[in-house]
């Protein structure tokens, strides 16, 4: 059955031995117990400072490697290690990234880019963040400062790359975000936000050539992409 902790998020996964509060759940619990947590009954009011909690709640969370932890909202999302075409695709895309890449941005595989204003904490498969921001100790970098969000989209969980990060890239003005699909083959690279959305995208097949503007100001080749398998 649900278990709710006072005043905070619901977990509509399966049920855990203890209330889910900052400091009781454990990351075991928290894995298997539910893969979302969601709050239910927050005001207007309220959104800030719950989002702040959240935020805060989700950042002291220590999940072994491999493994993300991300708020989109009201929700907290956790999410399993990538798939080997996962990792082989985002080396492909990665490795011409890196040739073109400003000297003063750095790609980063594991950094959380965060939105305390709209609640939003991410953690993109691939990003480029100035190097001068990185601090000794810091794990998190202010969304807006990144110049690119990479997704490679998990068959497991499809829907948080295709909505939810569509929906909250924009939010946290993210400039550039490309969408890789292989369920598909399909590629989509979002630019121009504003107002909270997208208002330009390229859509792509694998073995098309992605225009990517500055900047990076390359053709992305995506003939060695390779699909899951049916």
């Amino acid at each position: 059955m649900p278990v709710t902790r006072p005043g905070g998020p619901r977990c509509t996964g399966r049920s855990l031995d203890s209330r889910v509060r900052p400091g009781a759940l454990s990351w075991r619990e928290a894995v298997f117990g539910s893969r979302r947590w969601k709050d239910e009954g927050m005001t207007e009011f309220q959104a800030s400072e719950r989002h702040a909690q959240l935020l805060a709640y989700a950042q002291s969370l220590s999940p072994p490697s491999g493994w993300k932890v991300e708020v989109s909202g009201d929700e907290i999302i956790v999410m399993a290690g990538p798939s080997v075409i996962h990792q082989r695709n985002l080396l492909v895309v990665r490795e011409q990234f890196d040739a073109h890449r400003p000297a003063d941005l750095m790609p980063s595989e594991n950094t959380d880019l965060a939105s305390p204003n709209v609640g939003k904490l991410r953690n993109p498969d691939l990003a480029y963040i100035p190097i001068a921001v990185v601090e000794p100790g810091g794990n998190d970098v202010p969304a807006e400062l990144a110049a690119i969000a990479v997704e490679i989209v998990s068959p497991s969980n499809p829907e948080n790359d295709l909505v939810g990060k569509v929906r909250d890239y924009p939010l946290m003005d993210i400039p550039l975000y490309l969408l890789i699909d292989p369920r598909d083959g399909v590629i989509t690279l979002y630019s121009d936000p504003a107002s909270g959305a997208y208002h330009q995208q390229w859509n792509a097949g694998f073995g098309d050539t992605v225009p990517v503007p500055e900047p990076f100001a390359f053709d992305l080749a995506t003939d060695n992409l390779v699909r899951y398998p049916v």
